[in-house]
């Protein structure tokens, strides 16, 4: 294993250790949600993120971003009703769209993301078995898909974000 490598899977570790401690511990859930979107920039190789989630009447509302560009990227979709990040929440499905400028889907949105700069956008689903509560853009200057690991990582990441979510949703209520 290159040093390289050693200081990616050593991140990787610690990125869990860290999401996980939500479930022992009193913690805050904008802090977990703002350490998930700087784990995934820097984790998998994206250039921004932005997280929506929904309130208990299943509203979306943008709750981190790594970027101010990203939070506008959220706003955006929030407001216009359109986006990646909201059909992969309707759909609890990964959405991959690896050049925005070919894809025809959400013509408003892939004008503005295009405009700030991002060329490729991934979507993530934050669930747990049939439930999803929110949605998590990977943002990317450079036009591509992710790779499956970097998917599964990101999936990974925010299913365990999602946990500790509902787990705090459940001691609030």
């Amino acid at each position: 294993m290159t040093a390289d490598q050693e200081a990616r899977a050593r991140a990787l570790a610690e990125a869990f250790v860290s999401l996980a401690d939500t479930l022992v511990a009193d913690y805050d859930v904008i802090d977990l949600l703002a350490r998930l979107s700087s784990d995934c920039v820097a984790l998998l190789s994206v250039d921004s993120a932005g997280l929506l989630l929904s309130d208990q009447r299943g509203a979306l509302q943008v709750v981190s971003s790594s970027s101010e560009q990203a939070h506008l990227m959220e706003l955006f979709q929030v407001q216009k009703q359109e986006g990646p990040c909201l059909d992969c929440f309707r759909s609890s499905r990964q959405i991959g769209v690896p050049d925005l400028s070919r894809d025809g889907r959400w013509p408003r949105f892939s004008e503005r993301a295009l405009e700030a700069g991002y060329r490729a956008v991934h979507a993530v689903p934050l669930r747990l078995r049939a439930e999803t509560i929110g949605a998590l853009n990977l943002f990317s200057v450079e036009s591509g898909a992710l790779s499956p690991e970097k998917l599964r990582i990101g999936q990974a990441l925010a299913d365990v974000a999602t946990i500790g979510i509902l787990q705090e949703r459940a001691i609030r209520r």
